[in-house]
């Protein structure tokens, strides 16, 4: 059932966009019910106790021993049900929330993905697992942020930002847990010995966690965030912001918190923190005057209590905070919600506005008293049994005799000035005139009434059931002991009751409510006092400031090699190269002797041709020169390569070799012939670089080359690789089946350069043309005739390096050639195209460059996909029909076949076009262009295209 629950959410995230077109704001009603179907099938999955967890579990990654399992527990019940439950009545309030016009459907696919992610990461059992849905809790987040206006791009941003590094908190103690212990499986991690026996561990993972938790959950010093993020509509806020995402973090530190409590710097960072973030967060509210601003300082300060609680770890506050957790999130979505509504009916949340409307909303004020009450702690609510529980067990904690003063002494102020900003959320939205800032009323009041029943029956169905539970708390004992037991790691019984008896914890909330009433009834002289005092700088500020500095590093940085002159972009990792080679002499010990055969005769008049043409190339005038005698330069290394065994790397090298010389002569039209001349200074800078580079490499080859017999993997690749992938190319086989997921990789990197060049082309006008200027009289000034060999030579050759392209492709499992290679042939046909063509404008090859790298990253993924019908990503799978063996890889190939390919089409297409052909008032265009026009014909043109 456990399964059944993700995938009816799952189902729920690909619904949300259709019902949306179909059904407008209303598809909140129905997308509901899908939520609370997943919370069925938890339930019923839980219906047989929980002393022993339900786990259900499906191969995902099986080569890392990563699996998508799940495990229910108390734990895991508790924050599920309030996933899936208090999703599903948001998505019910947000139909009449948003607007009858406008486009929601990213809304309710963002809301219902972030319902699905929060799900999987509170029942997974795999370490990689809920790291991944952390990160896509963040990702939705960030997304339903700053979809909110122009106004919330920099409050979205700075959010990311915090719970990113919180997320890369956590991939470091993900990492490091699943090392030490050898498993990804939370449960197993939990139970292993290395916590009691590796103190070092046992610290590192805890400041990891803990931090990781802080941003996910605001608290001190990573608080400033959640405010922020208040600009988002009402129903993100009472989601993500009140009962789940910031929940993330909670239930993050209670789910290792069997492994963690009693660990000193556990508790020290968890109770300074957390009692840090309680008492700020408290008094930020008082001086708030907008009612959801109010509601995210309050929002910060619960949960500075309950982190406090959980660093505290004994059983009485790991259940207090199971407790709490589940008050908090009935009564903070409800108010958020009412305040929606409020704000829908009243057109503002300002308490200095509403001061001058009379708000005749009964049932708004009723359920908003219900939820500020049980927020304050009082009794009969539900907040009143969670905070006498904290009292209760802060005063059992053992220990010096200062630490539950402590504990009792700061959880006490938090709660008195608790009641205080919960008393000015119901007084400033109602009563708004008797608070001491309010303003000269300008205009005449306004009546402002209740809104349709649809709009305030799902808030006040929260209040009500906190006024429920609160009387009757023996409820919540099936769901309270379970999540306790999880928490704490052994059995725990807990009995809820509203009425203890006359006690210690019922005297501190007597004084508490006592205080507290006290600040209410003075509220003029403390909003006099509290408001003016603000903090002179702030935590937003600290984002906005590491930001920045992280930039002007970055640019810094980037500048040292990321210039136009290639003395500066070449020097730096030479210069680097060179230091790792001079560390490397001194601290490599001996070596061990050489393996193979000592170098061939042809070895040595392939080096002494390279050492020409290096030659040739530094001093060379020109840049056409310096790209022919470069060229020669990689037709040698061809020719090595061949001579070495290596067909697939030479077929690569001398396609390679061919293709960026003809898209390099495309650039250099554009630029000076000849290079600028240089100061002596400069030439021997950049020549003493260049020698060190030069020896740094060559001490590098000859003092590691060859030193070692073939490895494992290569051993493995050379005797089992054919009957494992049923292909005999070992290089192919390597990139397209044991090695796919880098190759997609890859390919994927490709296609983004390609897209990159498309965009910065069309962004920026590149520069004019040069043109020769030819004398009419010269024999070689008709492009036309000129060209007539090629046109002819293609019109034969075209279609063959076509059928040559294909066939490599379809070979490259067992011989030869690949979807690589292929692509490289087929760019050189269309390299050829371009050289036939007697100008620019016939040059052009019309066909969808950017459609065939989007094609050729969808075929590869696509194939990925297939994997899974043998259990993963990118499994190979292999069929035979009518006695030809067929495998994915292959259809794999034609996917990096059509990206490869898509790229040279945008090289071409781009770097070849001719500006001045569109612009006939363009200074650069002259008769010339049109007399290359007029000789064309439709067989030119039909043949060039």
């Amino acid at each position: 059932m456990l399964l059944t629950s993700v995938v009816i959410s799952a189902i729920t995230c690909l619904l949300a966009p259709l019902l949306t077109k179909v059904a407008g704001r209303n598809a909140g009603w129905f997308l509901a019910l899908p939520l609370f179907a997943a919370a069925a099938a938890v339930i019923s999955a839980a219906a047989g106790g929980l002393d022993t967890p339900v786990t259900e579990s499906v191969p995902w990654i099986p080569s890392l021993g990563v699996e998508f399992s799940l495990r229910l527990d108390g734990l895991g019940l508790m924050f599920a049900l309030l996933v899936l439950i208090l999703g599903g009545l948001i998505l019910a309030y947000s139909s009449r929330y948003l607007g009858k016009q406008g486009k929601h459907g990213s809304f309710y696919l963002l809301m219902t993905t972030f319902a699905a992610s929060m799900l999987v990461l509170v029942l997974t059992d795999d370490l990689i697992v809920m790291f991944v849905a952390w990160e896509f809790t963040t990702l939705c987040s960030f997304f339903l942020i700053g979809r909110s206006g122009p106004d919330a791009r920099e409050p979205a941003v700075r959010t990311l930002l915090v719970t990113v590094a919180g997320g890369l908190l956590l991939l470091a103690a993900v990492a490091m847990m699943a090392v030490g212990t050898g498993t990804t499986r939370i449960s197993e991690v939990l139970t292993d010995p290395i916590w009691s026996t590796d103190a070092a561990f046992t610290t590192t993972v805890a400041v990891l966690l803990a931090g990781a938790a802080f941003t996910k959950s605001a608290q001190f010093p990573f608080q400033a965030w959640l405010p922020d993020s208040m600009v988002a509509i009402t129903p993100v806020s009472a989601y993500l912001h009140a009962a789940a995402m910031v929940k993330a973090g909670i239930y993050l530190l209670l789910r290792f918190s069997p492994a963690l409590a009693g660990e000193t710097v556990w508790t020290v960072l968890l109770v300074t923190s957390g009692l840090i973030t309680a008492l700020l967060g408290a008094a930020g509210a008082l001086r708030r005057f907008d009612l959801k601003e109010l509601l995210a300082y309050s929002t910060i300060s619960q949960l500075g209590l309950l982190v406090v609680m959980i660093g505290v770890g004994t059983q009485a506050t790991l259940a207090a905070a199971a407790v709490h957790t589940v008050a908090h999130a009935l009564f903070k979505s409800a108010l958020f919600m009412l305040i929606g509504v409020i704000d829908h009916e009243a057109g503002t949340r300002d308490i200095r506005k509403l001061q001058h409307m009379r708000l005749r909303m009964p049932v708004t004020l009723t359920a908003l008293i219900l939820g500020s009450a049980s927020m304050a702690g009082l009794p009969p609510l539900l907040g009143f049994v969670s905070k006498e529980g904290m009292f209760a067990a802060f005063l059992e904690v053992p220990g010096p005799a200062w630490f539950p003063v402590l504990l009792i002494a700061g959880t006490a102020t938090t709660s008195v000035l608790t009641l205080a900003y919960s008393a000015r959320i119901v007084l400033g939205a109602f009563t708004g005139k008797t608070f001491g800032a309010g303003q000269t009323q300008t205009e005449p009041e306004k009546d402002v009434h209740e809104a349709p029943v649809s709009f305030w029956i799902v808030p006040a169905l929260g209040a009500a059931a906190g006024l429920v539970l609160g009387v009757l708390p023996f409820l919540l004992d099936g769901l309270i002991s379970p999540s306790a037991t999880a928490a704490v790691g052994s059995p725990v019984d807990t009995h809820l009751e509203l009425w203890h008896g006359f006690n210690a914890a019922l005297a501190i909330s007597a004084v508490v409510i006592a205080a507290g009433t006290a600040l209410v009834l003075a509220r003029r002289p403390v909003e006099a006092f509290m408001v003016p005092r603000g903090i002179p700088f702030s935590g937003l500020t600290a984002v906005d400031w590491t930001r920045k500095a992280i930039i002007r590093t970055g640019a810094v940085v980037g500048s040292w090699s990321g210039s136009t002159s290639p003395r500066r972009h070449l020097g730096i990792p030479a210069v680097c190269l060179a230091i790792i080679a001079l560390a490397g002499v001194f601290t490599v010990g001996e070596l061990p002797s050489v393996v193979g055969n000592p170098s061939r005769p042809e070895d040595w008049l392939l080096l002494i041709l390279v050492a020409a043409g290096v030659g040739s190339a530094v001093y060379s005038r020109t840049r056409y020169t310096a790209i022919v005698v470069t060229g020669i330069i990689g037709f040698a290394m061809t020719v090595w390569y061949f001579l070495l065994g290596a067909a697939d790397v030479a077929l690569t090298q001398l396609l390679v070799e061919i293709l960026t010389v003809c898209v390099l002569v495309l650039v250099l039209r554009r630029l000076p012939n000849r290079f600028p001349r240089e100061s002596t200074k400069a030439r021997i800078g950049a020549g003493t670089v260049a020698v060190l580079a030069g020896v740094a490499t060559t001490v590098g080859v000859l003092a590691l080359t060859g030193r070692r017999e073939m490895s494992e993997a290569a051993n493995y690749f050379m005797t089992q690789g054919e009957d494992a992938t049923g292909g005999a190319n070992l290089v192919n086989t390597i990139l397209v089946d044991f090695r796919a997921l880098d190759t997609l990789g890859e390919v994927t990197v490709l296609g983004v350069a390609g897209i990159a060049i498309a965009a910065l082309l069309s962004s920026r006008a590149p520069a004019a043309i040069r043109s020769a200027r030819l004398d009419r009289e010269t024999p070689i000034y008709s492009a036309v005739e000129n060209s007539v060999f090629l046109r002819v030579t293609t019109k034969v050759l075209g279609p063959l390096i076509i059928v040559l392209s294909l066939y490599l492709l379809l070979r490259g499992h067992q011989e030869p050639g690949g979807g690589f290679i292929s692509a490289l042939v087929g760019g050189a046909g269309f390299a050829l195209l371009y050289l036939a063509a007697p100008s620019d404008a016939a040059a052009r090859i019309r066909w969808p460059y950017l459609s065939l790298i989007g094609a050729g990253f969808i075929v590869g993924a696509g194939t990925g996909f297939l994997g899974y019908l043998e259990g993963s990503f990118l499994t190979p799978l292999h069929v035979e029909i009518l006695d030809i063996k067929l495998t994915s890889p292959l259809l794999f190939d034609v996917g990096v076949y059509l990206g490869v390919l898509g790229v040279m089409l945008a090289a071409f297409n781009l770097l070849g076009r001719h500006d001045r052909h569109s612009d006939p008032t363009h200074p650069s265009h002259d008769a010339e262009d049109d007399e290359h026009d007029a000789y064309l014909t439709e067989d030119d043109e039909g043949a060039a295209r």
